[in-house]
């Protein structure tokens, strides 16, 4: 995402259209029912992919043996599905239990 600099530097029109558009991209990435918005559920999903990939073994459970580097403490799925649904209310801002692109590319709070 650009800095509110680069806005200036590269003048905002331009600048605010691309990044309009980077962020729709960036939704429909999590949107799996196309219907412009991101539900908990499709941002858990969709956050979650980079764990099922790691858990070689699918038993829900990132030994240290299947995390990167080979060492750390175990992370359980539920713990990181948790911590997701902690940080979906964080960034849902107005409170109507969906994010819209601004709130989805927001830094959470």
């Amino acid at each position: 995402m650009l800095a509110v600099g680069m806005l200036l530097v590269l003048g905002a029109p331009c600048a605010a259209q691309s990044l309009a558009g980077s962020r729709a991209e960036y939704l429909r990435q999590f949107d799996s029912d196309g219907d412009g918005r991101i539900s908990q559920a499709e941002y858990v999903r969709y956050m979650s992919a980079g764990f099922h990939a790691l858990d070689r073994n699918g038993d829900g459970i990132l030994q240290a043996s299947e995390l990167p580097g080979g060492h750390g403490r175990a992370l359980t799925l539920a713990g990181r599905e948790h911590d997701l649904r902690a940080q979906f209310q964080r960034l849902d801002r107005n409170h109507d239990h969906y994010l819209n692109a601004k709130e989805l590319t927001a830094p959470p709070g």
